[in-house]
């Protein structure tokens, strides 16, 4: 395993950085894709991320530009997943062929 650093901290180094108090983690905010969220949006990230599948897929540029501007440049994969996720839980196959044949009656 590669050493990342060689450079040694003692606890007089510590002392220079103030206590991380309870209001401090009061006032924080969470985020997930770049976007502020509550901590439940936050905690269903982390335990998603935690189950997460690593692939290789290929995506047209635009797409992949897109996703990267509305994430802000980090995140967007994760920003990718949640919308797979929302489209998902949202569009079940009975809906999808109702909108399909909605479309094809509209022709006929």
């Amino acid at each position: 395993m590669k050493q990342i650093s060689t450079i040694k901290t003692s606890d007089e180094d510590m002392d220079e950085y103030p206590e991380i108090t309870q209001a401090d983690f009061d006032r924080a905010s969470y985020k997930v894709a770049g976007q502020v969220v509550n901590k439940e949006v936050w905690q269903q990230a982390v335990q998603t991320k935690l189950k997460k599948t690593k692939i290789n897929i290929t995506l047209d540029p635009d797409i992949v530009a897109y996703f990267k501007d509305k994430a802000g440049g980090r995140g967007y994969q994760t920003l990718i997943n949640a919308t797979l996720r929302e489209a998902m839980n949202h569009h079940t196959l009975e809906d999808t062929l109702r909108k399909v044949l909605r479309e094809e009656l509209r022709h006929v």
